[in-house]
């Protein structure tokens, strides 16, 4: 059988660590909580349920990520976020790919909690994620905040049957400061990349947003839920565009003030 390792990435997460890692307990041989020098309790939690607790500096949700990875013991990794946990069925075939290893890579539904409703539909469910990998496979990449696991090629992958649970977010005040926040990361990353927005974008970004996610993707089905989902969907698109369209102003006239090390809450 082979030895696991459990990583997790947090910035104030007391709310959320101990599901996290209670989760983790029976299946990983080591869990290494990688933190960016949280102010609340998240220190005395982690410590008090005996995990190797790292602070380190952070710089993006994708380059924690892959720092975690280094302080790893065992090449074989399962990668959670804070307000993650493990289902008892996803327990199960874990500990079964544990027993006889095949692929490079396993591939996991997210399950989505939002305001206490667990969401069929929006583009949230199934939420497949590459979580389960060998490290030696391959890195987490994407654009900041929307990181992902990618392989190296050629690679071998599958699909296990099994949900991980996501306490996405608890209530609507928070995912108004999410979309804030999130927004400003997304923004930055596409102002890096020399992206431009206009009125055009920003109009038509935001509005194919919402179309997808509550008539595309049956957001409707999942009630007054799917229908803000969708639109605080569409308003962080919306966010995003305006900020970079701002940020290239600010450029043009040689006042550019970004914020060049936000400490994000997953």
């Amino acid at each position: 059988m082979i030895k696991l390792s459990a990583v997790i990435i947090t910035y104030n997460e007391e709310d959320n660590i101990e599901r996290c890692i209670l989760s983790l307990k029976s299946i990983a041989d080591e869990i290494i909580v990688v933190d960016s020098f949280s102010t609340d309790r998240t220190e005395e939690i982690c410590k008090n349920l005996d995990v190797k607790f790292i602070q380190h500096k952070f710089e993006g949700h994708i380059q924690q990520k892959n720092y975690a990875l280094t302080c790893t013991n065992n090449n074989y990794i399962l990668s959670l976020d804070a307000d993650e946990a493990l289902s008892e069925k996803l327990k199960q075939l874990i500990l079964e790919v544990k027993s006889e290893w095949k692929y490079d890579a396993y591939i996991v539904k997210r399950y989505n909690n939002y305001c206490g409703q667990w969401i069929k539909h929006s583009n949230w469910y199934p939420d497949h994620k590459t979580r389960l990998f060998d490290k030696t496979k391959g890195k987490w990449g994407g654009i900041n905040p929307h990181d992902k696991f990618i392989l190296n090629n050629p690679s071998k992958r599958k699909h296990l049957n099994a949900d991980l649970l996501h306490w996405v977010i608890p209530t609507y005040y928070a995912h108004i400061d999410k979309a804030n926040k999130f927004s400003s990361i997304a923004a930055k990353e596409s102002f890096n990349r020399r992206q431009k927005a206009n009125i055009l974008t920003i109009i038509s970004h935001s509005t194919w947003r919402f179309f997808k996610i509550y008539f595309l993707k049956r957001g409707f089905l999942d009630g007054y839920n799917g229908f803000v989902i969708s639109t605080f969907t569409s308003y962080t698109v919306f966010l995003k565009y305006i900020k970079l369209r701002q940020m290239n102003l600010e450029k043009k006239n040689g006042n550019n003030k970004q914020d060049n090390n936000p400490q994000i809450a997953i």
